[in-house]
């Protein structure tokens, strides 16, 4: 018996407790679980488990080794549905997580083409600026355009998004158009809002990066609606270069601060941390990823737009 049989063997007997139960389901009579599970130990040199007549108890080693054949295994199942999927088509249903106004202006399409290109996937969408749980929620992918990515998040770089400040025409023959960053601390600001935090603008000045805690005057959690409130002179805001071109092509708004840019946006596909990326879900992200135009070098893992 190989090693990833003998584990597979020890895993049975572990779990149902009982020799002769894992003997029944294999056909085999009891003494040869018996002796294959005593050849385990001999190669191992411990006792793993302690048997009576009634019952069956693991040693603590043999806990520990449980443990660790457990997630041997599942790798090794993992790598073997992987390489069997290769050989498929992509299909099955595909949870998925984007970004309002992002998705509706850009992946929309995107995510046609690909549905088109692959009947056999099904997709469900979620459009909305919330950040969410993937796992708790039973989502396979998330689209998220972000300064940085939080602590633990499994991601991956699939582009970029520049950012623009912008108001009115009429706002700024009203109060003037600030020529520093550090001017619009006299300007009513209207600002992207966060899990409930107010996020600083951060600008290139002399080419080091500075952020400006700025007290806003309106908040929203969503591009378009920042925008639409600068278009109607409420004040400045910074949004996302697709939210913002709409807006300057019909002239409802102006750009300001060109001499110091913004650092891009990041667009990300995050991935839940708890199971291996289905061969649908790996299809998704190069799909987008090609279309998006991430350069290789910039395709690594890095708040939410």
């Amino acid at each position: 018996m190989n090693r990833l049989d003998a584990m597979h063997l020890f895993v049975r007997v572990a779990e149902l407790g009982s020799f002769a139960a894992v003997a029944d389901q294999l056909g085999v009579a009891r003494s040869v679980v018996t002796r294959q599970i005593a050849a385990l130990e001999e190669h191992l040199g411990v006792k793993l488990m302690v048997r009576s007549t009634r019952h069956l108890t693991l040693t603590s080693a043999g806990t520990a080794y449980l443990d660790k054949c457990r997630v041997i295994l599942d790798l090794v199942e993992t790598a073997e549905a992987e390489v069997m999927e290769e050989r498929l088509a992509p299909s099955g249903q595909l949870r998925l997580s984007v970004p309002l106004s992002f998705g509706l202006r850009h992946l929309m399409p995107l995510l046609l083409e690909f549905a088109a290109t692959y009947p056999a996937i099904t997709l469900s969408t979620d459009f909305n600026d919330r950040t969410l749980n993937l796992i708790d929620e039973g989502i396979d992918l998330a689209i998220r355009i972000s300064a940085q990515l939080a602590p633990g998040d499994i991601a991956r770089k699939l582009g970029t998004c520049g950012l623009k400040v912008i108001a009115a025409p009429d706002y700024l023959a009203q109060h003037g158009r600030p020529s520093h960053p550090s001017e619009l601390i006299g300007h009513p600001c209207i600002g992207y809002l966060q899990q409930a935090n107010s996020l600083p603008w951060s600008f290139l000045i002399d080419g080091r990066l500075q952020d400006f805690a700025l007290p806003f005057r309106l908040q929203a959690n969503n591009g378009d609606a920042l925008a639409e409130a600068a278009a109607r002179g409420l004040g400045i805001t910074l949004v996302p270069e697709f939210i913002a071109s709409d807006y300057l092509a019909g002239g409802r708004v102006e750009t300001l601060l060109d001499a110091f840019e913004p650092p891009a946006l990041g667009i990300y596909a995050l991935l839940p941390s708890n199971r291996y990326m289905p061969h649908r879900v790996r299809a998704l992200i190069d799909f987008l990823s090609s279309r998006l135009a991430c350069p290789p070098h910039e395709r690594t893992a890095d708040a939410q737009w």
